[in-house]
């Protein structure tokens, strides 16, 4: 094991498993049966409670709170996981909790930045490449897929499924599904337009954006239920990835719980 620094202030457990290059902090706290991967970088005052798992080459900054227990009155303490991936940015103060449920886990993908003071509840599950601006909270078994931007002051349900590509403006609350390349916003939270922008980054070519945006309008400003809007796009619009993605995703929510496709009717 090589080039490791550990602050002297630190309590890293010896039941820990610490990567190469790993920089611990002041005061940080990493508890029994952590593991942190090379290149990881823990700055002032970081808690990694047990059971967590943290990858390669993330930047922790001070105050951060990683795999604490859920805050879930279903939890009884027993054995479960926060899996992140690598080269994730959070930022200070964020909380990332563990999952309830023997065995599961709240895993966060790859590249994500998570703003200071914003929270992650149990059992999420966050994909790649996903903005989360300061102080928004993500409730548990929510789903953010990749490419998400979310502003400032959010609030995500549970159980809620952000789907990828979509933009989410700051202070929204987001109590249903909000379809992939979308722009949602509001209390509560609507959709409001394509996500141009987003598309242009991904690199989405213009006949796919064209067809996404008449989906769009079909869907949202036609004067048509969703069965009628799925129907007409299905049956008009050249055919793509991104297309069959979105149909799809909206045929799941609709089969779900007050616009939650993961939310089973009760």
């Amino acid at each position: 094991m090589t080039g490791r620094s550990i602050h002297p202030t630190a309590v890293v457990s010896s039941k820990a498993e610490l990567g190469d290059g790993v920089v611990i902090g002041p005061y940080c706290i990493v508890e029994d049966d952590a593991v942190i991967g090379d290149g990881c970088i823990l700055e002032a005052y970081v808690v990694v409670k047990r059971y967590t798992q943290l990858g390669c080459f993330n930047h922790i900054y001070p105050g951060a709170v990683l795999g604490g227990e859920p805050q879930d009155q279903k939890f009884k303490g027993e054995r479960s996981f926060l899996i992140l991936g690598n080269r994730n940015i959070i930022r200070e103060h964020v909380t990332i909790h563990r999952a309830t449920g023997e065995d599961q886990a709240t895993i966060i993908g790859n590249d994500n930045l998570i703003m200071a003071y914003c929270h992650i509840g149990h059992n999420c599950r966050l994909g790649d490449q996903i903005s989360i601006a300061s102080y928004s909270g993500v409730s548990g078994h929510a789903v953010i897929e990749s490419f998400v931007t979310i502003g400032g002051m959010t609030g995500i349900h549970q159980f809620v499924t952000v789907g990828k590509l979509a933009m989410i403006g700051g202070m929204s609350k987001v109590v249903q599904d909000v379809p992939p390349f979308m722009l949602a916003d509001g209390r509560p939270a609507k959709v409001v337009g394509l996500n141009v922008v987003g598309l242009r980054r991904a690199m989405i070519p213009p006949e796919v954006r064209e067809t996404l945006h008449e989906a769009y309008r079909l869907l949202y400003r036609a004067n048509l239920n969703t069965s009628q809007a799925l129907e007409q796009i299905e049956a008009e619009l050249p055919p793509s990835e991104e297309l069959r993605y979105l149909v799809d995703f909206i045929r799941r929510v609709s089969q779900g719980y007050l616009g939650r496709q993961r939310n089973a009717h009760r």
